[in-house]
């Protein structure tokens, strides 16, 4: 298995450790301190290694920070983790706090006391946060310290040693562009804006500009690396050489300087010197990089990471990966479907699927000869009140049977040499109430609306929102997370700057790929979400219009529960999109399966719904 079940939260220890951070803060001159879930690169999914909230704490969502003072100890979510939060901490220690709508850098500003000085680990802040921390605390007295070592580390006895993933090289068939070339652009934009070098911190974009992949992280192939790009074309790549083999070795060597990432401040500092211009992006770049380069001399120019958009916008070979991963991916999950269909209801476990739905995509990458090569993320496998949780996590603990009348909501995803898939199906288990046909049908509807959407082009993710929340905005609901987020190319599966949410402000562009995926949750008793991925493209001309239009092309090809489906509450032209969604499904589908009962079983699937 590429996940495991094993309980990862531990709540029972957090008032220990809590004290023991506490204890310290005296000597550290501090008054509170923030642990992120962030890790020394900023990443989303991070190391074991950098689990610091989740050992705290024991929350283990992917988003977070807790703020932790002599009285006070706060855990930061966002709406798809309130549940889960009460679930995994101890409340007599922790509470919770809004990390959307009263971030700490907020909280601080209205509850802090006067002259509260504030410890940081400088490595795991970024300086778009650092100006907002300092912002709030300047308006009460404070002080934001950057500590020279993290206080939680030291208490951390067991901490587990940081990852040396095995680094691969993507293959240009797949990546669409030499990795040469792409340090040239990178190159010929840094000379052109007058700067002397770039600094690149994220790991995604290592792996995209050089074109290897790694294994440092779970279910997200970069390798963890820093690298500084030069104007004069020349690059220097900051890697564990136990990461790489002779022929990885080899072929960075003809594209950068390698060296130990134990080199990398003190080279930083070397070419900072004489008020050497270097870039970097604050969302991206954590203080402690910012304060070598001021320190040494340098002059810090703020702008977006180079590789952000062009990794963003993914190439003709990258698209056609990506495609063909979708139907091989299809395939896998329509086969887990007809297994799952033909389970008695109650006989089987959100385990049992979790283990059969990889077992079926590592078949079925086997036959098809581009294997499985990771899970995309966790699977979240939810039947009944677990799939109100957001972004549950089945462990052995929290496992449970899939009960009769049950709706049962899988959000999976495959690493694919040729592309990264997510897809979510929200399926009836035997026989289910009307409002919970109803709730999935207004669901159906905001998919769907995203799916035929046209707009012009200068569109962001926060103009086209409202389109997935319309209909469930009329019954009186909504859901508490984006629409969409942007999917990498055998790389995150959270890839940004692309997103289609409330606070978007992204223009999407023709390559972008994002996921399409509104829900709904009831708390204790169930939860709805469909998920296709989807790209930008030109739109064809529309007939009598007088401007270009962009769309939505789908990536994703897996029938939707028509069981769930109430055809009097959609329009005509939402059932003609699901008619002509499935046929396709079918016709794409159906030569990729090699079982005939699998395939009756998706003749029936996508047969034609009628209004």
């Amino acid at each position: 298995m590429f996940q495991s079940f094993e309980t990862k939260s531990a709540p029972q220890f957090g008032r220990e450790r809590v004290t023991a951070l506490r204890d310290g803060f005296a000597e550290l001159g501090i008054d509170g301190f923030l642990v992120p879930r962030a890790d020394e690169y900023q990443g989303e999914y991070v190391p074991e290694s950098a689990e610091r909230l989740s050992w705290l704490t024991g929350f283990t969502g992917s988003a977070g920070m807790a703020l932790i003072t002599q009285r006070e100890a706060i855990v930061f979510v966002d709406g798809r983790y309130v549940t889960q939060l009460a679930e995994q901490v101890d409340g007599t220690v922790f509470s919770g706090g809004d990390l959307v709508g009263e971030p700490p850098h907020a909280w601080i500003a209205k509850h802090a006391p006067k002259g509260f000085r504030l410890g940081i680990d400088p490595w795991l802040h970024a300086g778009a946060e650092v100006r907002r921390l300092e912002k709030a605390l300047a308006e009460i007295g404070g002080t934001l310290v950057s500590l020279a070592h993290n206080p939680l580390d030291a208490i951390w006895s067991d901490r587990p040693a940081e990852p040396v993933g095995a680094l691969t090289i993507q293959r240009e068939e797949f990546a669409g562009k030499p990795a040469g070339d792409k340090l040239s652009e990178i190159a010929r934009q840094t000379e052109a804006k007058g700067l002397s070098a770039v600094l690149i911190t994220d790991p995604s974009s290592v792996a995209w500009i050089f074109n290897v992949r790694g294994a440092d992280v779970p279910h997200t192939p970069h390798p963890l690396a820093r690298a500084i790009v030069f104007s004069n074309g020349k690059a220097e790549l900051f890697i564990d050489a136990a990461k790489l083999g002779s022929e990885e070795a080899a072929y960075l060597d003809a594209l950068a300087l390698r060296r130990d990432p134990s080199e990398f401040l003190g080279r930083l500092a070397e070419v900072s010197k004489d008020g050497a211009r270097i870039l970097i992006d604050p969302d991206l770049t954590p203080l402690a990089l910012t304060a070598a380069i001021v320190a040494a001399g340098g002059e810090v120019i703020e702008g977006i990471d180079p590789a952000k958009l062009p990794r963003a916008c993914k190439n003709s070979a990258e698209l056609d990966g990506s495609a063909k991963a979708h139907l091989q991916d299809g395939a896998a999950v329509v086969e887990f479907l007809c297994w799952l269909d033909g389970q008695t209801p109650g006989s089987i476990t959100e385990i049992d699927a979790v283990k059969m739905l990889e077992a079926t995509r590592a078949r079925v990458g086997q036959s098809m000869q581009n294997p499985l090569k990771d899970v995309s993320f966790d699977t979240i496998s939810g039947a009944g009140e677990h799939a109100a949780i957001m972004h549950y996590r089945v462990t052995s603990e929290s496992n449970r049977q899939i009960l009769p009348g049950e709706l049962f909501l899988i959000d999976s995803g495959a690493q694919y040499v040729n592309g990264t898939t997510d897809i979510t199906r929200t399926v009836a288990v035997g026989s289910v109430s009307e409002d919970r046909k109803r709730f999935f049908t207004l669901v159906l509807k905001g998919m769907i609306a995203i799916s035929m959407a046209k707009f012009p082009k200068g569109t962001r993710g926060c103009d086209l929102d409202p389109l997935a929340r319309s209909a469930l905005w009329k019954a009186g609901a909504d859901f508490a997370h984006g629409t969409g987020h942007g999917v990498g190319s055998y790389l995150s599966v959270h890839e940004g700057p692309q997103r289609i949410s409330r606070m978007s402000t992204q223009e999407l562009l023709p390559g972008m790929i994002l996921s399409n995926e509104p829900g709904y949750y009831r708390p204790g008793a169930f939860g709805i979400r469909i998920e296709n991925l989807i790209f930008v493209n030109d739109a064809a001309p529309v007939e009598g219009g007088d401007m270009p239009v962009l769309s939505f092309e789908t990536l994703t090809w897996c029938p939707i529960d028509r069981r769930l489906v109430v055809p009097s509450l959609m329009t005509s032209e939402e059932l003609q999109w699901l008619n002509d969604y499935h046929a396709v499904v079918r016709e794409k589908l159906m030569p990729l399966i090699d079982k005939d009962s699998v395939k009756t079983w998706l003749a029936a699937a996508t047969a034609p719904i009628s209004g």
